[in-house]
């Protein structure tokens, strides 16, 4: 397959800059997805690796290459449409053998791509059928059939599953991984989905503004968001984000307060789990970050262990899943989420203690809204 470099990628409409200094290198065999909410850029900067933009600024290369002037035909890319853009008045198999009929691929291989890539997708027995007589989700197999059947470099995809509905969306990922593994071929995905971005991804570049904010591991940037907008964005339901003092305990370490409508709460942090950038803070307040799953039901009269601490919270809303229930707190007058187990027998308007994983919790400045290591 490819490697592929990005290097200081700008773009610029008129006065408007549209892309801020990208700069991603991808690994041969790597996914890339790239994600982030309507109007960050993704699209535009996908666009400029297939060729159908040019970057005011910055280089690419493909396998060391540099392309940023090469045209889009002679770039060996194949990129899968959102809209599938197949050929209404062709079948699915002259669909898929069009682009090697283009290059003047000899006929008897174009035939042995063809069946190979119908019997990998599994849509050898559609064919002789019309995009017409398709269901959405065999439309887009003959989509990502005809990239394969070029066996190009790289592979792009754009948003490729957002017309599907919810259930279809789902298998079609699980293909889409399947393939992946399959092949090893390197691949860049656009998607605003982050349910998407996190389950097919080997690397996520979080995008906001055309700014890269963040480019990790699904579990970097899930477990350790680098600032408040990828915490937020990332995860559902989205870390929580607290605003806390930072104190020096009676112990000598550190511990984090508020205080509001629902009452003081107070947690102390040891010292093996204090970043130690967080020293610098005491007096000073930052944003607690903590996702859903990282507090649960404290045991009736259990003592915390030290990497826990047990809190007292009113229970505002109750909203049962099936896998897990969500469960909306009070917590010192912030609203607060927790992911519990499906048979939790809890009741609006309550209070029970919950016991918050010291060892999930993350530490934003509450200015730069950035990651406190």
């Amino acid at each position: 397959m490819a490697s592929l470099d990005l290097i200081g990628i700008r773009k610029r409409f008129g006065p408007v800059q549209i892309l801020h200094d990208i700069s991603i290198a991808l690994k041969d065999g790597e996914f890339l997805v790239l994600v982030g909410p309507s109007g960050c850029g993704k699209s535009t900067l996908m666009n400029i690796i297939a060729g159908l933009e040019e970057p005011t600024e910055g280089r690419l290369q493909l396998n060391g290459a540099d392309i940023t002037q090469v045209a889009p035909a002679e770039r060996n890319i194949s990129m899968v449409f959102q809209s599938y853009a197949l050929y209404p008045n062709m079948t699915v198999a002259k669909n898929i053998e069009f682009p090697l009929e283009m290059r003047k691929v000899d006929k008897a291989a174009r035939a042995e791509r063809v069946k190979k890539v119908g019997e990998l997708l599994q849509i050898g027995h559609l064919m002789d059928r019309k995009p017409r007589q398709l269901s959405g989700g065999q439309r887009q197999r003959v989509a990502i059939g005809r990239a394969l059947a070029r066996e190009p470099q790289l592979y792009l995809f754009d948003e490729p599953l957002s017309n599907l509905d919810a259930q279809l969306r789902l298998d079609m990922r699980t293909e889409i991984k399947k393939l992946h593994q399959r092949l090893n071929a390197t691949i860049v995905y656009v998607t605003h989905d982050q349910i998407e971005a996190m389950t097919l991804a080997t690397r996520i570049a979080v995008m906001k503004g055309g700014v890269l904010q963040q480019l990790g591991t699904p579990h970097e940037v899930y477990n350790r968001p680098a600032n408040t907008f990828v915490a937020s964005f990332m995860g559902s339901p989205r870390m929580n984000l607290l605003r806390m003092r930072v104190a020096m305990s009676p112990a000598g370490g550190l511990q984090l307060l508020t205080a509001g409508a629902g009452g003081a709460v107070s947690i102390d942090l040891p010292l093996s789990l204090t970043p130690a950038q967080l020293h610098a803070y005491a007096g000073q307040e930052v944003i607690v970050g903590l996702r859903a799953e990282a507090v649960g039901l404290a045991a009736n009269g259990a003592a915390a262990h030290a990497a826990q601490s047990v809190v007292n919270a009113r229970v505002q809303v109750i909203e049962p899943t099936g896998a897990d229930t969500l469960v909306l707190l009070d917590l010192g007058g912030h609203d607060f989420t927790a992911r519990l187990p499906p048979d939790v027998t809890l009741q609006a308007g309550a209070t029970a203690r919950f016991a918050i994983d010291l060892s999930k919790i993350v530490f934003f400045d509450t200015e730069a809204e950035t990651l406190i290591d």
